[in-house]
């Protein structure tokens, strides 16, 4: 029996970590909203990893707080390591990693959308959407429930059609054994969505009283603070070690044995897995040569023993799990609580969406996170955020917000995913971005923040704390710009001893810092600053001056890009009328429907003559005649 249940600007399926973020994005623009979860317990789990960040991906979450978004402020809050990987590296790869506390991340972000002032949040199955011409106008739960809205965000993750894949055996599932999501699915078949088969796979998780932990090697983390919000102040002290061992010779002996009972081998599994995150079978059959694997031993949370056996994900059987814990050094007595296992899932394909999320088949319809075809928390609350924003904007009356492949990660993730689809779970990596030394860790905040606050999504007091910082950054170039270090006995006496060349001549301290011995720190010790300087402003200067030439580069290719950008490429043109076009160019422009030229030559099979034909045809104002035939 079907009822009404209420009327909303936004409702969002789903409240994962895409699901959370467009929904706290939606309400806090002023959007009524609505978030329906299968289940209130799972909000913001993590069913697999119990960590946030790393490379490429902890530059999304530091994006997302730029932006006004929870995902940075969640962990910061609950974190129980922290830890910048690559510090011996160049700016543009340094990224931070937290080691979460599972159950008190997902209660903290449960918590902050219960007491979001326009945000409702149920538990509720959604069955089908309320479609009226090609519009999408609201949805209806498996108990009737009929929520009618402007907009609405699909963030179903994994639960689509959920199957756990254990060894030989097979079941419809949920993560972590929740109900999965099968209507929906058929559902979206129904109204002519192209679906695909992908899979991902997590490890065991073992008893942390039963490991040796004298037979590992400790990772503690960073004695200095940090923190993911350009907001926390308060940082956690108190922090637990994870530990590192590796498999060996008797580990790969078992695998090798029994892969004749893998599903991944035995042709059980079907589905697409992620390339960069395989199981343990996959990787010692792959990398055959290759004597041990990494082991790292996570826990879950400061209240309870479970500990994540990260690297050692697979779906063998669970009697071969035992038998390979024991063979890892520290585990030989190591107690199995949860064993590993494969989930197959459906996902839409993502070249069916605009730059915005929004689907290009139902109108007022986004999809974001795992649906899309993407892997990882941060992936998917990154697009929750956007999802969360636009159509909150739509339903407002506001123009939707595109980040571009220059602007964040972010942008090249969605950009990614809609111009060029992808037929594996999709990872971002530091590879994928051609502008990652503009895209850091550092900078976030000043690539995104006016965004962040023109949406509505940043007070106006954190945002003039920006303005200070941006304004004492400026300050402080400058200063180093026109300052000149003239040779003295002292100045020399450092260079030398940092076993650089000495001046022969005054230098500017801007010049003198660019030099590879140089840092801020010395500069400061030759000419102190009258004003005192946090050390994300000295982080800043410093970067900004180094790397001067290389960001100068960047943002040369920045400005070309833009260029194409602005060439706009009309949604209802007619590729069959443009002669000289190859005919898989015209097969991809038709099914992606660019919306400029830069977004068109993206696209995989578009060569570049295909391009200057296109290019000619637009300039030849050809296009009206052919849109109004």
């Amino acid at each position: 029996m079907q009822y009404e249940a209420g009327n909303y600007d936004v409702i969002v399926i789903g409240a994962g970590h895409a699901g959370a973020e467009a929904g706290l994005a939606a309400a806090r623009q002023g959007a009524k909203t609505l978030v329906l979860t299968i289940n209130l317990d799972m909000v913001a789990f993590m069913p697999c990893n119990p960590s946030i960040g790393g490379p490429a991906k902890g530059i999304v979450v530091r994006e997302i707080d730029a932006l006004g978004g929870e995902m940075g402020k969640n962990i910061d809050k609950t974190y129980i390591q922290m830890r910048m990987l690559n510090t011996g590296k160049g700016p543009a790869v340094r990224a931070l990693r937290a080691q979460a506390d599972k159950f008190a991340y997902q209660h903290e972000m449960k918590k902050t959308l219960e007491n979001e002032p326009n945000l409702t949040l149920v538990q509720g199955m959604v069955e089908s959407l309320i479609i009226e011409d090609d519009t999408c106008k609201g949805v209806i739960t498996k108990t009737g429930a009929m929520y009618y809205s402007k907009t609405v965000i699909i963030t179903t993750g994994t639960f689509l059609r959920g199957e756990i894949i254990l060894g030989e055996l097979k079941y419809s599932s949920g993560p972590n054994n929740q109900q999965p999501s099968i209507k929906l699915s058929e559902h979206l078949e129904e109204l002519g969505f192209e679906l695909v088969r992908f899979k991902t796979g997590t490890p065991p998780r073992v008893n942390g009283n039963t490991i040796d932990y004298s037979k590992t090697e400790i990772q503690p983390g960073d004695e200095n603070p940090r923190a993911f919000s350009y907001e926390t102040t308060k940082y956690i002290t108190d922090q637990l070690p994870c530990w590192l061992t590796y498999t060996n010779e008797f580990t790969h002996q078992i695998i090798d044995a029994n892969l004749h009972r893998s599903p991944m081998y035995s042709g059980m599994i079907k589905a697409t897995g992620a390339r960069y995150c395989p199981s343990i079978e996959d990787k010692v059959v792959r990398f055959n040569d290759k004597p041990r694997h990494q082991i790292f031993l996570e826990p879950e949370g400061r209240n309870t023993e479970e500990v994540y056996v990260q690297g050692l994900s697979t779906s063998l059987p669970e009697d071969i799990q035992h038998q390979l814990i024991r063979t890892v050094p520290g585990l030989e007595q190591a107690q199995m609580m949860r064993p590993g296992y494969a989930i197959e899932y459906d996902a839409i394909v993502p070249n069916q969406l605009w730059p915005t999320l929004e689907t290009k088949k139902i109108k007022n319809l986004y999809t974001a996170g795992q649906i899309n075809g993407t892997s990882g928390y941060e992936e998917a609350a990154g697009q929750g955020l956007m999802a969360g924003i636009n159509a909150g904007r739509r339903a407002l009356g506001k123009d939707e917000l595109i980040l571009s492949r220059s602007d964040a990660y972010i942008g090249v993730l969605i950009d990614d995913l809609v111009t060029k689809g992808t037929n594996e779970p999709y990872r971002l990596l530091t590879s994928r971005a051609e502008y990652r030394l503009l895209l850091r860790h550092d900078n976030a905040d000043m690539r995104l923040t006016e965004i962040g606050h023109k949406i509505g999504l940043i007070s106006e007091e954190r945002y003039q704390k920006f303005l200070a910082k941006k304004e004492k950054i400026e300050a402080e170039r400058e200063r180093l710009q026109s300052t000149i270090i003239k040779p003295k006995k002292e100045v020399q006496e450092l260079i030398k001893s940092l076993g650089g060349s000495e001046l022969k001549d005054g230098i500017k301290a801007s010049d003198l810092l660019k030099r590879p011995e140089m840092s801020y720190a010395h500069i400061a010790q030759i000419i102190p600053s009258e004003v005192e300087l946090d050390d994300e402003v000295i982080e800043q200067v410093e970067i900004q001056i180094k790397y001067e030439g290389y960001i100068e580069k960047s943002l040369q290719q920045v400005e070309r890009l833009k260029k194409m950008e602005n060439k706009k490429i009309p949604i209802d043109i007619d590729y069959e009328a443009i002669n000289g076009l190859a005919t898989e160019a015209r097969q991809k422009l038709k099914t992606v429907h660019p919306l400029s030229i830069a977004q068109a030559s993206r696209i995989s099979g578009v060569n570049p003559a295909d391009i200057s034909i296109l290019l000619v045809y637009l300039e030849q104002g050809k296009i009206a005649r052919v849109s109004n035939e």
